[in-house]
């Protein structure tokens, strides 16, 4: 259960934890939003802060721990580094807000999923962001699986080089997490689309910097290979950084009656007797799409897209993928 707030009476209040590119796309869609108002903004610095919210008219807030304190707030987006994301959701949910965080809901399976039954307990919303589903290579993936039968086998490949590594929280393991853990939506996308995982191996290599006491990586390369329970085996592939030369971020998957094949914004669905292209939607908006449909469920009652119990048993298989790393082995998923 989730209280109805009425849209007539005032737009709902919303505090934003994080300065950066998420939190840049939810504030833009805030402000075309009329059913709410971005009130108050948290981030890394003060300097960073002020200036983020002079930019989209809001109060900024010296810390998070601050602002989630804050009586007027109805809705909490929080928007931040992987680490912080379990402590920020908890501290706001005790605080009485509804809650929208972007994947993941935390680097920690219990912490996760005592944050979903807090939630339930409070009667708030707890809104784990999955915008992969819906975007133009999902849906048009989705919409094409029946045309190749059966699926096989499946692969999906998100290589990023960087030269030079950039110092950000995405190449420092404390705050990025593990990497399919930090990048939740390279396991979550197949999920979505294949059910329940039996088993998961996975290895990982990581190339640090020259200093023994720089935190931060310059390479990261993760490789994990999923057997669903319905038999289809998946391979994972996630790397960034300066020893990776050539960019690639392809899906494909082979079926008895064909294959689909996305390679950057291109499709194609490949069968015997030949191959034909897939037309995608545009990549544009879907942040806004997401917080939209918050809105819509929280004033209206309608449905979301994902559920946070759907993100946890993603979350179980990337910590089934992180321990297949330390032990060597490969890890059943309960």
């Amino acid at each position: 259960m989730t209280e109805t707030i009425d849209v007539f009476s005032r737009p709902l209040q919303t505090g934003l934890i994080g300065t950066g590119y998420a939190a840049k796309l939810r504030s833009q869609a805030l402000q075309t939003e009329p059913r709410a108002t971005l009130t108050a903004v948290a981030g890394h610095t003060l300097e960073t802060t002020q200036a983020f919210s002079q930019t989209y008219g809001a109060k900024p807030i010296a810390s998070w721990a601050e602002l989630v304190q804050q009586p007027s707030l109805d809705l909490v987006i929080v928007a931040t580094v992987n680490r912080d994301h379990g402590a920020i959701v908890r501290a706001a949910l005790e605080a009485g807000k509804h809650v929208i965080v972007e994947y993941p809901l935390a680097l920690d399976v219990a912490e996760a999923t005592a944050l979903i039954a807090l939630a339930k307990a409070q009667a708030k919303l707890l809104h784990v962001e999955h915008i992969e589903l819906l975007g133009n290579m999902h849906q048009a993936l989705k919409a094409s699986l029946p045309a190749i039968g059966t699926p096989f086998y499946a692969r999906y490949t998100t290589i990023k080089p960087e030269r030079p590594a950039p110092k950000r929280w995405t190449y420092h393991p404390e705050l990025f997490g593990f990497p399919l853990m930090g990048a939740l939506s390279r396991l979550h996308r197949l999920i979505d689309l294949y059910g329940a995982v039996a088993t998961v191996s996975c290895q990982m290599q990581v190339r640090d910097r020259s200093e023994a006491s720089d935190p931060y990586y310059t390479t990261c390369y993760c490789t994990a290979q999923l057997r669903f329970q319905s038999g289809l085996l998946a391979d994972v592939i996630y790397g960034k950084g300066e020893a990776l030369w050539q960019a690639e971020r392809k899906m494909e998957v082979h079926g008895q009656a064909g294959a689909l094949i996305f390679d950057g914004e291109q499709g194609l669905l490949v069968q015997a007797e030949g191959s034909q292209p897939i037309v995608l939607g545009s990549r544009q908006g879907i942040f806004a799409k997401d917080t939209t449909m918050v809105l819509d469920h929280l004033i209206d009652g309608t449905p979301l897209y994902v559920t946070p119990e759907a993100s946890l048993y993603t979350l179980k298989v990337a910590d089934a993928a992180r321990r297949s790393v330390i032990t060597g082995q490969p890890i059943a998923v309960a």
